[in-house]
């Protein structure tokens, strides 16, 4: 049945072009080439498709190593997934051969790199112990690190230096395996952001939310100190949390705003297994409107990181 309000258009009116005038998004000269057994890393990352995430990565990477050229802030975010999956060794490394200048951290974070270098080993199953009654209640932890917080307190230390500090005096046996206790060897600024509630330690008897906040906010204005030092080709990475630390990067630099302070041309990068809101808004959107720009890469962190600084002492 015909639709008088509807006319059918008619192919002989459709006007084309030449494919040699249009324009490509695709070229062959950006096509990955098959690596050849035996062949170098160097050679494998020239065998990437110089097309999406690849060429950001590779993008990203140089803009890392100019910020290390130019003394600007590489600041590690980091959420405590990194260390579940084994990434403190390179995490470590990277920190030793100074490609981090500064490392933040959620409350997650703290624990369970405390626990390695006490114990080496940490995060039990929830499932398993939920309903038991004893999730989260390991004596040592709550005990350990509230000690070290009140210690902190008594020094006038913020939060990451009261734990690094006490990793320090702890000689703990496997001290070597963590990051926070490597971040104060090296005298590399380590900030620590918790959500009261977030965290088994908040409801062990020796915790004192008082001490908890004091020190969390100390470390706020030193990592709104080391944000502030970004403009003109400073990174921020954030690894791994989806809605605490992009948060505090976000106040960072709004604070730093506030206080009269320009922040422009510097670099971010999210990577993550999914998509979040906070991360992509917070960390590789709003961040980046006067000038540098926003990466968000996709992918199990146990591959990415190791990639990433694989590519940083490759290039």
């Amino acid at each position: 049945m015909p639709y008088k309000k509807y006319p059918v258009l008619k192919k002989k009116d459709l006007k084309t072009i030449s494919i040699s005038d249009r324009k490509s998004l695709v070229d062959i000269k950006s096509f990955a080439q098959p690596f050849a057994p035996g062949s170098s890393f160097e050679s494998f990352l020239k065998a990437l498709p110089d097309s999406l995430s690849a060429r950001d990565l590779i993008e990203f990477s140089n803009q890392v190593k100019n910020a290390r050229k130019r003394d600007k802030p590489i600041i590690f975010g980091m959420g405590a997934h990194t260390i579940k999956v084994g990434l403190n060794p390179i995490i470590i490394d990277l920190m030793e051969r100074g490609w981090v200048s500064a490392i933040s951290v959620n409350g997650a974070f703290m624990i369970h790199d405390f626990e390695i270098a006490l114990c080496g080993k940490t995060s039990e199953d929830v499932s398993e112990n939920l309903f038991k009654g004893t999730y989260g209640n390991t004596e040592e932890t709550g005990l350990f690190l509230n000690i070290a917080l009140k210690d902190g307190l008594e020094n006038d230390f913020g939060c990451g230096e009261s734990i690094g500090y006490y990793l320090m005096q702890s000689e703990f046996p496997y001290n070597k395996h963590s990051v926070l206790y490597h971040a104060y060897k090296l005298n590399i600024p380590i900030t620590i952001h918790p959500a009261i509630g977030t965290d088994f330690i908040h409801y062990h008897p020796n915790f004192d939310g008082g001490v908890l906040g004091t020190l969390a906010e100390k470390d706020f204005l030193l990592f709104s100190s080391i944000v502030s030092q970004l403009s003109q080709g400073g990174v921020y990475i954030n690894i791994g949390s989806a809605v605490i630390l992009p948060e505090v990067f976000l106040k960072a630099i709004s604070f730093c705003t506030a206080q009269g302070i320009e922040l422009r041309e510097f670099f971010t990068a999210v990577f993550d297994f999914n998509t979040h809101y906070r991360p992509e808004k917070n960390v590789v959107e709003r961040p980046v409107q006067n000038g540098g720009k926003g990466y968000y890469f996709i992918g199990a962190h146990e591959i990415m990181i190791p990639l990433m600084a694989a590519i940083w002492l490759s290039i």
